[in-house]
């Protein structure tokens, strides 16, 4: 039979899972994610969903409306936090202990046939994955207006991210990570800045751009529909975001190989799905640390529009004057 209908649908990835496989073998591994998957089935239909389908290590859902939806999210990252500190207390493998979860949702018009979801809104939500860092949940405009307002203080914009495969951007709001990733924020200080940083230059090659609050977040990756395309090889197509907010430049790690930056007194900081505050000047390294030969690097500097000057029309870039 199908149908036609109005759908929240999530999208839920379990990262780390293949750590599990080299230190664990196949079938206790197997059995670990199983596991893992099964619990967090459990929130989506205690919150009126339905699961669609399992996909390895992740599940799609649908749910008839967005609030409930949220809910589920919020009790996965829960149930995911409790199976890792079961795991700590009774001495499991590393690998269990960092398992991470991505979340995406869109709502929108679907079609269910034979078991199964498809349509705008079932590739929002996946696409949605690409961006999202570790135990992060991503939602479309579309499911945030539906909310409460308690539960919309929760989230905060990341305005329109350009997704793979679509058009036009999409308006997406963030509802923060868990299990410490709000501390990965300020791990290594939140420096505050001489004034109130007004914009971030940010440099590969001879291609250089400045970007100001309203342009971020920005999305570095191979990607020719990343904000600022990196195209190297070794850089994944979405592999960082650097999003503003609380006054100040963050970024966060999206990739498989991970993100290094080097400050100008020389601290690196290792990235892996994870995330720092953007301070003074340095060098991102996307895959590889800066001081390796050869490294895919985008030299940062936080600045002040007073020191910068315009860019010819010429040089405007989807339609928006950029700075150098």
């Amino acid at each position: 039979m199908t149908r036609i209908a109005d759908r929240t649908v999530l999208f839920a990835d379990l990262r780390g899972s293949t750590a599990l496989f080299e230190t664990l073998g196949n079938a206790e591994a197997t059995s670990v994610v199983t596991h893992c998957i099964g619990a967090l089935a459990r929130p989506v239909s205690e919150h009126g969903g339905h699961v669609v389908k399992t996909l390895g290590d992740g599940l799609m859902a649908a749910f008839a409306d967005s609030a409930p939806a949220v809910l589920a999210s919020i009790i996965m990252h829960e149930v995911l936090d409790g199976i890792a500190q079961k795991g700590r207390e009774r001495g499991a493998s590393p690998g269990l202990r960092a398992l991470r979860l991505q979340i995406g949702m869109a709502r929108g018009e679907v079609v269910e046939m034979g078991g199964d979801c498809f349509g705008d809104a079932v590739n929002v939500a996946a696409r949605l994955l690409d961006h999202a860092g570790d135990n992060e949940t991503l939602i479309t405009d579309d499911v945030f207006r539906a909310l409460g307002a308690a539960m919309k203080g929760r989230f905060r914009s990341l305005d329109r991210l350009t997704l793979r495969g679509r058009a036009e951007p999409v308006l997406v709001h963030v509802l923060g990570r868990r299990r410490g990733g709000d501390a990965a924020i300020t791990q290594f200080g939140d420096v505050p800045v001489a004034g109130e940083p007004e914009g971030l230059r940010l440099s590969w090659n001879s291609h250089s751009r400045v970007f100001d609050g309203r342009q971020l977040p920005v999305v570095l990756g191979r990607s020719p529909q990343a904000a600022f395309c990196v195209d190297d090889s070794r850089v994944s197509r979405s592999h960082a975001r650097i999003d503003c907010y609380g006054g100040s430049f963050q970024l966060t790690d999206l990739s498989f190989n991970g993100t290094y930056v080097r400050f100008a007194d020389g601290e690196i900081v290792s990235l892996r799905r994870g995330s720092c505050t953007l301070h003074g000047s340095g060098t991102v390294g996307l895959g590889s640390s800066p001081v390796d030969a050869g490294a895919a690097c985008v030299n940062f500097e936080v600045v002040h529009f007073g020191d910068t000057r315009p860019q010819d029309a010429a040089d405007t870039v989807s339609g928006q004057r950029t700075l150098r």
